[in-house]
């Protein structure tokens, strides 16, 4: 299951990371949130070793939205090295989620 981070863990997982990370930005009130979440589960089964991935609540941590100029929900964005590389707003098939990720995660 994609664990849902806060600002701190944020910066540990995210920011100071040298992996792939996808970060599923997210509210509880939002119909396509809902429908991406099984997508976001599969892909961090399916991408284990290769990417990690991970979501945020924006309701609970709006200051990393803010930051990252999240304006509508679901928003997707990739990082790697701690530099977002992707971003992606709306719903997304999970074969566009996992092309950008298999992109992004190629050394």
């Amino acid at each position: 299951m994609a664990k849902v981070i806060n600002s701190r863990e944020f910066k540990d997982e995210v920011l100071n990371s040298n992996d792939v990370v996808l970060i599923d930005f997210f509210a509880e009130w939002c119909g396509p949130c809902k429908m991406l979440t099984p997508i976001v589960e599969e892909l961090s089964k399916e991408m284990a070793g290769k990417a990690k991935v991970f979501k945020v609540d924006v309701d609970k941590s709006g200051n990393i939205a803010q930051k990252y100029g999240i304006m509508g929900v679901p928003t997707v964005i990739i990082f790697k090295n701690g530099t977002a590389v992707d971003k992606m707003v709306g719903f997304q098939p999970k074969e566009v989620l996992k092309s950008k990720l298999e992109q992004h995660s190629i050394i």
